[in-house]
């Protein structure tokens, strides 16, 4: 990944000083003796692409700043490159508490300073900028002016990763919460991901019977339901929206607010697996990272197909032999038994089928030590491992690759970090799981047990 420290814009939004909660849940602080303070939180990294310049990057918020006697008070928000401010320039003014910057807005300053997303360029796509208020004891430019503390913001440009849906694609902020998916936040929230729309963004989830809403960087405060069922997203009360079991795709367009929830699933079927349709298909799971749907799967030997949604019309084979899906006849694909990673891109039908390394849960909790197949995990980027939807029995678990023994890890230590240590079962109780391994840090690969219900 390309670095640059630059220095530069962030964003306000507009709240009175009696406030209590914002959307963004902003915190209020004590006025500072020596001025005046910013109130609203801060992200670790602001992802910044073109398809999403429409949507809000920040809310900048600050509490009053006093200037010892009664007076109206002008607010100028600016944003430095060098960090000192000697390059100060304005970004907006208000006489109120609040000023929000646009993704847009920051795409602009990030390549004023020399970031560039094309990952052949050799000018960097990551830095940072600094934001501050100047006050004016009345009207904008007053001979009396005070500061805000500075906010460093770091900021990246998606590189262009040349996906065939689009240009490039990025989580984005939103996600989605509710007894319908993570028990209303026990867990981190499912993301959406950028598309080449601008302002739409889709998410593609397994939910359950229950309810959910939209809410961003996995905070209470401006989250979305929909009270009137009408299909437009809005903030009133009891907007909670209704969910049913299954695989969905869910698509929001930032720009009014438009939303649907459509059934989507994509799976493997065949004597290679489930006898063609006696259990569940193989889902496969969306890598953003390459625009493409994929699964870790142990085939049998036989025959597959991929189809939508569990059923039959319009599924998809290669009578060819030629790596391309076609809806012709005897179109099945023959495989041979052995575990494989399985992708499919659905923007020209291209798929792959290779032998791989696939990590699976194996325990009492599961399936009473390998007495059947350990649930497969999926690799959706090259770091991530995840498995939905994941019925656990109470007992023990642990992660093994190709159903083998050898390879397992466990978590002797309780603390979220994967060990191959004796006595390194890790206790579950019975419940649905949404399952993630992170081998980011190889040395200490990370994993979370997410109870759904």
């Amino acid at each position: 990944m390309k670095k640059l420290s630059i220095l530069g814009l962030f964003i306000f939004a507009l709240i009175s000083f009696n406030s209590c909660e914002t959307e963004d849940d902003v915190v209020f602080t004590t006025q500072s003796p020596d001025g005046f303070v910013f109130t609203n939180a801060t992200l670790d990294s602001y992802i910044l692409t073109t398809s999403t310049s429409a949507n809000l990057g920040e809310r900048f918020t600050w509490d009053n700043a006093d200037f010892g006697v009664p007076t109206n008070t002008s607010y100028e928000l600016q944003r430095s490159i060098t960090g000192d401010f000697t390059d100060a320039t304005a970004i907006s003014t208000t006489t109120g508490n609040e000023i929000a910057v646009t993704i847009g807005q920051m795409m602009a300053i990030a390549t004023e300073v020399g970031l560039d997303a094309d990952p052949d360029s050799p000018a960097p796509n990551t830095g940072s900028f600094s934001v501050r208020v100047r006050a004016f004891a009345g009207d904008m430019g007053g001979a009396s002016d005070a500061f805000s503390n500075a906010l460093i913001l770091n900021i990246e440009l998606l590189e262009n990763t040349g996906n065939p849906g689009g240009g490039s694609i990025a989580p984005a902020t939103w996600g989605v919460v509710g007894s319908g998916y993570n028990n209303w936040g026990a867990f981190e929230d499912a993301t959406f991901y950028t598309t080449s729309t601008p302002g739409v963004i889709v998410s593609y989830v397994n939910l359950l019977d229950g309810e959910i809403k939209f809410r961003e960087n996995n905070t209470w405060g401006g989250d979305l339901g929909d009270a009137n069922g009408d299909g437009v997203l809005d903030a009133d009360p009891d907007n909670n929206i209704t969910v049913t079991a299954g695989d969905y795709k869910i698509t929001i367009d930032t720009n009014d607010n438009s939303y649907t929830i459509e059934p989507f699933s994509w799976g493997i079927v065949g004597s290679g697996f489930n006898d063609w349709g006696a259990t569940l298909d193989a889902k496969l799971s969306y890598d953003y990272t390459t625009d493409t749907f994929r699964v870790g799967v142990q085939l049998l030997d036989g025959e597959i197909k991929f189809r939508m949604n569990n059923t039959w019309g319009g599924d998809l084979g290669d009578g060819n032999g030629d790596g391309v899906l076609d809806a012709d006849a005897d179109n099945n694909i023959v495989v041979t038994a052995g575990h494989y990673e399985v992708i499919v891109n659905l923007n020209d039908n291209s798929y792959s089928i290779e032998t791989a390394d696939i990590w699976g849960i194996v325990g009492s909790g599961f399936n009473d030590w390998g007495a059947t197949v350990d649930f497969n995990l999926t690799q959706v980027n090259p770091n991530i491992w995840i498995a939905e939807n994941v019925t656990l029995l109470d007992g023990e678990i642990k992660f093994r690759q190709n159903d083998t023994w050898g390879t397992d890890l466990g978590d002797a230590n309780d603390d979220g970090i994967l060990d191959a240590d004796a006595d390194n079962n890790i206790a579950v109780t019975a419940g649905n799981y949404a399952v993630k391994i992170d081998f980011t840090n190889a040395g200490s690969p990370v994993y979370s047990l997410g109870a759904r219900q």
